[in-house]
């Protein structure tokens, strides 16, 4: 996005994988406001690696901080929003998915809530606005994270009917429609180059991607995992951590999760986000999927568990909050304050995260002209597409077209690609280089033995229609046009 944003604005989701497909990015998530947070630092010459690992860092942060600073306002208990703002940014599900940087960034969703509550108790344009801004902040952050928010929100204005039936609903629900339209209008032009491809999740393919129960007993914490979840670990990880559990249910044996509009929007949207997180398997997720089109999106179903998780949080803000309140005058009070949250740390410690030096991306990339049209070998089967992640990296020097890719979707191009250049450098793989406009070819040597074996590095230099440009040992460059009418 950094570097589209500056060359061809109008076509910012025609990003440079998958050639000759358009609109790729949208076979992904966009990230579009965590790209935005990024671009200065791209700008100013930073590496895409430290780039992400600075994002990675500030939407822990955020995260946690936008839910203290809410949760704090709603019970008027710093302690209880500190410990809601860690346990919504460190958490076994947070903790298990590092490589997708928009799961790290929920920091809209809290200031959507609070100024959703703002609406419904002092209803002011101020605060439909605000409302607005902060979803379509959210929704363009993350397709799931949209679907999350705006599940949030409709079920948060169910279970609040005080807020807006009655005498109130001539102030307050035109209100809500305003803040619904301009989050429309500033989401919508994000939306429709994934309606143009047609990107629609099966419901098999949902079902496949769905919650089981043994998810939310998951956590990579060390003391949990060690003692007794590693036999519940499988595809999804969804503990919410004892903490949040025990605190979220004080908030609901002591009536708090009842009484308090907030804690009740926190609890009801939490049970339908487990309800949901289960997808296919949900009685009634079938009609949901054909009545709302935004399901038609939503593959990983279980990711539905983090709202869950975040409802937890809440709750469990409220929780403490009510214990300080009921023994405020204890002299033990504050040790076991620190105490909790001490703990709930340790509840979601994962430490330490096994992390792998970036592969140097060789200078050969530099020696690209601007309108070359790449492919890097080998090409990998597209039940194998994520080794393909180092090639984007690497594109990042040149920002060339390349028939690979690395995405959430496998498109039918690079099937189709896979099955023509598997036997590379045949004469069949040269033809279909040629045919898709390919001008240079990258074979990264030691992974190409490693797939397709030495004989196909030896032959290589037996090619007639490819030139090797420059080599430094690891990557070889050749030139793939050589030879055309």
């Amino acid at each position: 996005m950094a570097h589209q944003a500056i060359v061809d604005l109008p076509h910012l989701f025609d990003a440079n994988i998958f050639y000759p497909d358009r609109r790729t990015l949208a076979y992904s998530e966009h990230l579009l406001v965590p790209a935005a947070m990024g671009a200065p630092l791209l700008w100013a010459g930073a590496s895409p690696v430290l780039v992400y690992n600075l994002l990675l860092l500030a939407g822990f942060t955020l995260t946690g901080w936008t839910t203290w600073y809410v949760v704090s306002r709603w019970t008027g208990d710093s302690a209880a929003g500190i410990l809601s703002g860690v346990l919504v940014a460190f958490n076994a599900h947070t903790l298990t998915r590092l490589p997708h940087l928009q799961a790290q960034h929920a920091e809209f969703l809290p200031l959507a809530l609070l100024a959703f509550d703002a609406l419904l108790t002092t209803p002011r344009l101020r605060h439909a606005l605000l409302l607005a801004c902060w979803f379509a902040l959210q929704s363009l952050v993350s397709f799931y994270l949209l679907v999350f928010t705006a599940t949030a929100l409709v079920v948060g204005f169910l279970v609040r009917p005080e807020g807006w039936w009655g005498r109130r609903a001539r102030r307050v629900l035109p209100l809500v429609a305003i803040a619904g339209a301009l989050t429309a209008a500033a989401v919508v032009p994000a939306l429709l180059p994934y309606k143009h491809l047609g990107v629609v999740r099966s419901l098999r393919e949902v079902a496949r991607y769905s919650a089981h129960g043994r998810d939310y007993l998951a956590t990579p914490a060390r003391v949990h995992y060690r003692l007794w979840s590693a036999r519940f670990f499988g595809g999804t990880a969804l503990f919410p951590g004892v903490v949040g559990l025990l605190l979220a249910t004080v908030a609901i044996g002591r009536g708090v999760a009842f009484r308090d509009p907030r804690a009740r929007m926190a609890l009801a949207f939490g049970i339908i986000a487990v309800a949901l997180s289960f997808g296919p398997a949900m009685p009634g997720y079938a009609t949901l999927y054909t009545w709302v089109p935004l399901l038609e999106g939503i593959r990983g179903a279980a990711r539905f568990g983090y709202l869950a998780i975040v409802a937890s949080a809440l709750l469990a803000g409220f929780g403490l909050a009510a214990l300080r309140a009921r023994w405020r005058d204890a002299r033990w009070m504050p040790a076991a304050t620190v105490a909790v949250l001490a703990l709930a740390n340790l509840d979601a410690l994962a430490a330490p995260v096994g992390y792998v030096r970036p592969e140097p991306v060789s200078v050969l990339y530099s020696r690209l002209p601007s309108s070359a049209v790449v492919v890097e070998f080998p090409f990998y089967p597209p039940d194998r597409i994520f080794h393909s992640a180092q090639y984007l990296l690497e594109s990042t020097w040149c920002w060339c077209p390349m028939l690979n890719g690395y995405s959430g979707l496998v498109p039918a191009s690079y099937v189709d690609h896979y099955r023509e250049l598997q036997g590379f450098p045949d004469a069949r793989a040269i033809a279909a280089l040629r045919a898709a406009g390919v001008t240079h070819v990258f074979v990264h040597y030691d992974n190409m033995r490693r797939w397709a074996g030495a004989e196909a590095v030896d032959a290589l230099s037996h090619t007639v229609d490819l030139r090797l440009v420059e080599t430094d040992g690891r990557v070889g460059l050749y030139r793939a046009d050589e030879g055309r009418d």
